[in-house]
């Protein structure tokens, strides 16, 4: 039998959370979603089910003002929905129904990972799929990664980015960059980058921070004949490089291309588990022959949809 409890008190969340959540990916680190609690400041909701031998379970909740609803914690906002991804509800839990009942608002929590064994279909949906790069897959191999596409293709696309290669050089890790990427993302899609909104900007400079001090931090940028191209920032954790975001100069017609397929390249070099692309697409994370992976979402209300040309992006994407 389990007493479920709703806990309120940041503190308390962040012991719970780390006794409970398994830190399997860069997503489920404390810290990391910290960095945007610190900004976004929502007022957490952790509903806990307990039995004799403390917390079994866990479904940590942010109470988001404009949308008058909870979201996975920490409750960032991005066009009006959660940012963060592969958000873990308890496995095979049979008393998620009861947690949810004690949820003292509407909830609408999106990027879950296909965990919800015990939630019916017509509870949890599909919301979005990610895209990933799997370098085992090519035997680390990028030319057999070309091998998928159709000669004419491979072709095409190592023409285009050619020129580009030929003058192009690559910079890591200047923190100083960071600047380059949120004006070359402004540049692009005006208030629609998640960086026009301030508390995202600073939640993702606090977290470029955290990245740097712990040794996980990757930025990349591309520089075409002294111009800064295309900057990425992402992270490698046990193994798993995620690119977080980026921006591309416009001046520069397939510099997302090099910058995506030279991420690619190092993933085979390093022979990381795999490359997170993140959800959102313009087509070109299909077109690449990324692994698509869904991930889920489980509400009790509606929000206003996105646009169908959802500008999130993992790595620089495709602007030109």
């Amino acid at each position: 039998m389990c007493d479920i409890r709703i806990i309120n008190g940041l503190e308390q969340c962040r012991g719970i959370w780390k006794h409970t959540v398994p830190q399997e990916t860069v997503w489920d680190l404390w810290e990391f979603r910290a960095c945007f609690q610190e900004h976004f400041r929502r007022p957490v909701c952790f509903i806990t089910a307990e039995n004799s031998h403390g917390f079994t379970e866990i479904l940590p909740l942010s109470w988001i003002e404009e949308s008058q609803c909870y979201g996975y914690f920490p409750g960032e906002t991005w066009q009006g929905k959660t940012w963060l991804e592969q958000n873990r509800i308890p496995v095979g839990n049979r008393i998620l129904c009861d947690m949810l009942d004690r949820c003292p608002g509407p909830y609408y929590l999106r990027y879950l990972l296909p965990s919800l064994e015990s939630v019916s279909p017509h509870q949890c949906v599909v919301d979005e799929v990610e895209y990933l790069f799997m370098p085992l897959d090519y035997d680390y191999d990028i030319e057999n990664y070309f091998q998928q596409f159709s000669k004419k293709s491979a072709k095409n696309i190592k023409r285009e980015i050619a020129s580009l290669q030929a003058r192009a050089c690559y910079r890591h890790n200047d923190i100083s960059d960071f600047e380059h990427l949120v004006q070359l993302n402004i540049r692009n899609f005006g208030d629609r980058s998640y960086f026009y909104d301030i508390r995202f900007r600073e939640s993702f400079r606090t977290l470029m921070h955290y990245l740097n001090e712990k040794g996980w931090l990757r930025i990349t940028s591309v520089i075409i004949d002294g111009d800064i191209a295309a900057v990425d920032i992402g992270c490698v954790y046990r193994g798993d490089y995620t690119l977080l975001g980026g921006g591309t100069n416009r001046d520069y017609p397939g510099v997302a291309k090099l910058i995506n397929l030279y991420h690619m390249q190092r993933g085979c070099q390093e022979r990381f588990n795999l490359i997170d692309f993140l959800c959102g697409d313009f087509s070109w994370k299909q077109k690449f022959h990324l692994t698509a992976r869904p991930l889920y979402l489980l509400s009790n209300c509606l929000l206003e949809t996105l646009p169908l040309e959802d500008l999130k992006l993992g790595g620089a994407g495709y602007v030109e």
